[in-house]
């Protein structure tokens, strides 16, 4: 009989992207630049949101929890990851792989909610411009950043507490720059065959919502703007929505891309590259096209 929810190995080893010694100090200084670029990017969109009063608006209220969550998010891998480089030290507890990947699932699944919230903003806005204020007033403001929240949490804990049933005695290293998911589970010694069910059914079912609420809110905004008899008028409801319009295509397809890249392929190095676009390069570009969007609305 397999042991459940034994825990053999008290650390895990993060073999990171590359082992070539003279690789390490150009991908420190790689990834401590985008790292910079996200931090003080985000700090700066949240500062201009609180002073600014002109940006006391529902839209710009979602964009900088967005930013927050994009903060939060970069640094729960990435932080780590510079110091492995810079002491040259691979290894995370059991305990720090565990919450790393609580962190990580959190704040990815917070990103995927504001983007759904965001597009429905975006909906009303050019939809129903003259009730914009009276449909999304404080009230709906806060019940859709609590929804978010709590769906988050408990899509975390569920992968968490599923995570925590699992054996982990054979084998011990990752071979990832952080604990991902895909890249911790299959290294259980006991069956995952239920862990797995559970994680993408639950994963599936809040993704696909929050994707088909992406594609309503935008398939009502694309018919209003069809409607728009100006080319001036056509061109401001694009300038309100095309910017995020972009973050959401770029959030989806590189975690797409991701999904497919490890279900497709056994190699882990590629898996592991495909990883750095979703959790390092797309944080980035977001936070650029979300400055796009706070100067052009």
């Amino acid at each position: 009989m397999e042991p459940e929810n034994q825990i053999c190995v008290s650390e895990f080893i993060l073999l990171g992207l590359s082992e070539k010694v003279l690789l390490q100090p150009l991908l420190f200084g790689l990834f401590l630049s985008m790292c910079l670029v996200t931090l003080i990017g985000n700090h700066l969109i949240i500062l201009a949101m609180i002073t600014d009063s002109q940006l006391q608006m529902p839209m710009y209220f979602f964009l900088s929890n967005l930013s927050f969550t994009d903060l939060c998010f970069t640094s729960t891998t990435i932080p780590n990851m510079l110091l492995n480089i810079q002491t040259q030290s691979s290894i995370i507890t059991y305990e720090g792989c565990i919450m790393q990947m609580g962190f990580y699932m959190l704040f990815g699944g917070l990103d995927n909610f504001f983007l759904t919230v965001m597009a429905y903003d975006q909906f009303v806005a050019i939809c129903h411009p003259p009730h914009y204020m009276v449909i999304m007033n404080l009230k709906l403001c806060v019940i859709l950043l609590l929804a978010s929240w709590l769906l988050s949490i408990l899509k975390s804990l569920l992968q968490g507490l599923m995570i925590l049933q699992l054996s982990f005695c054979t084998e011990f290293e990752i071979p990832h720059f952080f604990c991902e998911l895909n890249q911790a589970v299959p290294l259980a010694y006991s069956d995952t065959c239920l862990n797995d069910l559970i994680m993408n059914f639950a994963t599936g079912l809040l993704d696909l919502t929050s994707l088909i609420g992406i594609l309503f809110s935008y398939s009502g905004i694309v018919t209003s703007v069809l409607r728009i008899s100006s080319a001036g008028g056509k061109y401001k409801a694009f300038c309100t929505c095309g910017s995020h319009l972009s973050v959401v295509s770029l959030f989806y397809g590189t975690g797409l891309g991701l999904h497919l890249s490890s279900t497709a392929t056994q190699n882990s190095k590629a898996s592991a590259i495909a990883s750095v676009t979703y959790t390092v390069v797309t944080p980035m570009l977001k936070t650029l096209l979300s400055t796009v969007l706070k100067t052009k609305t």
